[in-house]
């Protein structure tokens, strides 16, 4: 139903990813789907909701966030459904969390476990700089920062156009655009491309001074017995990446 995140994290924390296994949601949000959004009933999401919860510490109370790929960060405070794509957290009974169908979600704590983060990284917000955002808004050096990235889609699934490899190339350092370049192979459609998003996230984290970065191996896209894919199967659910204090 998780699968735990391997980075060498401070112990005192909790960070997983669920799978899609393990809820009660009818075909075709079978049957983990933690998303209200999608089209699910609200009565099955709100029981694998419950489902999460049995993993966190007990009274942590998760901050769900209205996602629009963005690069908007706030403070976890659970009230209400914030439009942001990142979430930052301080307070022991508050966990971090994202959505995601492919997109990479992208957890991340400090050495001396003061503080949590959960970044939602679709194309269009790491684009942006929504993981930048991110690490600037934490209360710690990013020399200092733990990443872990959960599954998205992987590199042999992910086609893009040539809009999206011009963006990312302009976008990025001076220092890093061959680098960047490097993250795009030609796809057998003429003028689209194989975009390797856990590369192209890794190089914009270090661009930013945080190192020690684990994770990135695991494909939504071909591994549909465990997760969802929107690319896949368009009306699909969503898994929920997760990180708070134990």
């Amino acid at each position: 139903m998780i699968i735990p995140a391997d980075w060498p994290a401070p112990a005192g924390l909790i960070a997983f990813t669920t799978t899609r296994i393990g809820g009660q949601s009818r075909a075709p949000f079978d049957s983990l789907n933690l998303g209200h959004h999608v089209g699910d009933s609200a009565a099955d999401v709100a029981a694998n909701r419950a489902v999460l919860q049995r993993h966190l510490g007990a009274g942590t109370q998760v901050q769900w966030l209205n996602q629009v790929h963005g690069t908007t960060v706030v403070a976890a405070r659970d009230h209400g459904l914030p439009e942001a794509d990142a979430a930052i957290s301080t307070d022991p009974d508050i966990a971090c969390a994202v959505l995601t169908a492919d997109c990479l979600p992208v957890l991340f704590c400090d050495r001396g476990a003061t503080c949590v983060a959960a970044a939602h990284a679709g194309w269009r917000g790491l684009q942006a700089g929504v993981l930048e955002a991110t690490v600037a808004a934490m209360p710690c050096a990013p020399g200092d920062l733990l990443a872990w990235f959960g599954p998205a889609i992987g590199p042999a699934a992910f086609e893009v156009g040539a809009e999206v490899r011009e963006a990312f190339y302009n976008s990025a350092a001076l220092s890093q655009r061959e680098e960047t370049a490097s993250c795009f192979t030609p796809s057998s459609r003429e003028g689209h491309f194989l975009a390797d998003i856990y590369q192209l996230a890794r190089l914009r984290l270090e661009s930013v001074g945080v190192s020690a970065i684990s994770g990135g191996g695991l494909c939504t896209f071909s591994d549909e017995a465990r997760f969802y894919s929107y690319r896949r199967d368009g009306k699909t659910g969503r898994m929920a990446s997760v990180v708070c204090f134990a």
